[in-house]
């Protein structure tokens, strides 16, 4: 399996790109967002791949970053979702915005992806909405830790969620200063 490429850009459109690699040719199929960040032909770039082996075919998928490959594979995992839907939600949601949809439940915002009907909307909240989770700038451990001592304190996962995504913005670093600065959203808000 090819995990990542670096090459020479000598082809580039908005749905794939071809990439040379040591004299050989890569076709890449791409998001909008990594299109985007493309500088023009003849520049190198490096690709996170994610490879698809079919019984008559072998494609590639590149992405800028890391997450929206682990999110495109992610998607992947959905029944009915194949490659071309994974990587139209991908160009059309970037990950912060699929994780609020997801968190929301917000049907009306994934079927305006093209391709994606009421029902897969419906499937792909239902199958990831916990395991796209949210990504917090600072250390992930101390969100991670800070999340569930919320929810072992009996708080919802969502409203333990959102009161840390308060805190976030105030540049609290240590946990305690974390959890002591959500545990007094929590309260005010009545959420409990």
């Amino acid at each position: 399996m090819i995990g990542f490429l670096k090459g020479r850009i000598i082809r580039r459109s908005p749905q794939h790109i071809i990439l040379d690699v040591g004299g050989v040719g890569y076709i890449v199929h791409i998001p909008i967002s990594t299109f985007e960040r493309l500088k023009g032909t003849d520049s190198e770039v490096s690709l996170h791949i994610h490879t698809v082996l079919k019984e008559d075919s072998l494609q590639l998928y590149g992405f800028f970053t890391e997450e929206e490959r682990e999110i495109f594979t992610t998607l992947l995992n959905v029944n009915g979702i194949g490659p071309k839907t994974a990587l139209n939600i991908i160009s059309y949601l970037p990950p912060e915005e699929l994780r609020k949809a997801l968190q929301e439940e917000d049907i009306k915002r994934l079927t305006k992806i093209p391709g994606l009907g009421k029902k897969t909307a419906q499937r792909i909240i239902l199958e990831l909405r916990d395991k796209i989770p949210d990504k917090m700038k600072k250390e992930d451990r101390v969100y991670d830790d800070a999340l569930s001592a919320l929810v072992n304190l009996g708080y919802q996962k969502t409203q333990a969620r959102e009161a840390l995504e308060v805190v976030q913005k105030k540049g609290l670093v240590s946990i305690e200063d974390i959890l002591r600065e959500a545990l007094r959203i929590l309260t005010i808000d009545g959420t409990k």
